[in-house]
């Protein structure tokens, strides 16, 4: 099996069986991301990405319950190709329970509700989609392309069409003077989504970004972790998303919380405070090592 350049992917595909469709992110502009920095987008040739999942089915047998689409955006790739890998991923382990992937918005709108119904029905289950801030002013400063209108549009497209949604934030991205806009607009972004899972990751700036940059010259100002308790407690006080499973697990985060929205908000607001009044979080040094 072939893979190009650093493995990602979300936390919860720990356990699963990595196939990379494409290779990097069709957009790769993203002023916090390194992630697909050294790598020329491509989507992969049918032959390669079947002979990795002929040699996956040697080395694991048939019992693989999980599988995810790789790189950055695997739903950019033509809705005929991804029904063809669908179709041999079933054939190759007929035991899977899931197929996920990362999309993004524009991905997603530029797909018919045909396709994406036909995707459904093919056994893609999950999409990951990372709309980091439902704040237009953060979404432009990062060089997203899209605006929340069309994220959570696409989120609703989604759930129409029978697919689930991941949706990723990401705290401090809107920096100290953003932190109140930020964090009221993101609960506006899932509540309007009400998508079946939402999580943030705490912003980790890495040389060579354009926002490390902006950092290093006094033009951006990093929250402290107290502020980012601050936001989020704020994002839990302003979100309506009744049954969306909430994670805050990544390694980035100075507090992890994990509840469904809204039943169990006053208790993890609870947490919030407690971890506030006690300093109780994940030392930078750990940080260091993401």
């Amino acid at each position: 099996m072939q893979y190009e350049g650093t493995l990602y992917r979300p936390p919860s595909e720990a356990r699963s069986l990595i196939i990379q469709v494409t290779i990097g992110c069709a957009h790769n502009r993203c002023t916090f991301c390194n992630m697909y920095r050294e790598k020329k987008f491509r989507v992969r040739e049918k032959e390669e990405i079947m002979r990795d999942l002929d040699e996956c089915r040697a080395y694991y047998g048939p019992m693989v319950r999980r599988v995810f689409f790789a790189d950055g955006d695997a739903l950019v790739v033509k809705t005929e190709l991804l029904l063809e890998l669908l179709d041999y991923v079933h054939k190759n382990f007929p035991a899977v329970e899931r197929i996920a992937a990362y999309g993004t918005a524009k991905d997603v709108l530029k797909k018919s509700e045909e396709d994406l119904k036909a995707l459904a029905a093919a056994g893609l289950e999950l999409i990951y989609l990372g709309a980091e801030s439902g704040d237009d002013r953060v979404l432009e400063h990062i060089k997203k392309d899209v605006k929340a209108a069309d994220i959570i549009a696409a989120g609703q497209k989604l759930k129409r069409c029978g697919l689930q949604t991941s949706v990723t934030l990401i705290s401090g991205l809107g920096g100290r003077k953003g932190i109140r806009d930020h964090a009221i607009k993101s609960a506006e972004l899932i509540t309007g989504m009400n998508p079946e899972y939402a999580s943030f990751l705490t912003l980790r700036l890495y040389e060579g970004t354009e926002m490390n940059e902006e950092v290093k010259r006094g033009d951006m100002e990093l929250i402290t972790p107290d502020e980012i308790v601050e936001e989020m407690e704020l994002f839990l006080k302003h979100v309506d998303s009744p049954g969306t499973v909430f994670r805050t697990n990544h390694a980035s985060n100075y507090v992890v919380l994990a509840g469904n929205l809204n039943e169990d908000i006053p208790r993890m607001l609870g947490e919030l405070e407690e971890a506030k009044e006690e300093q109780r979080y994940r030392l930078e040094e750990w940080r260091r090592h993401i």
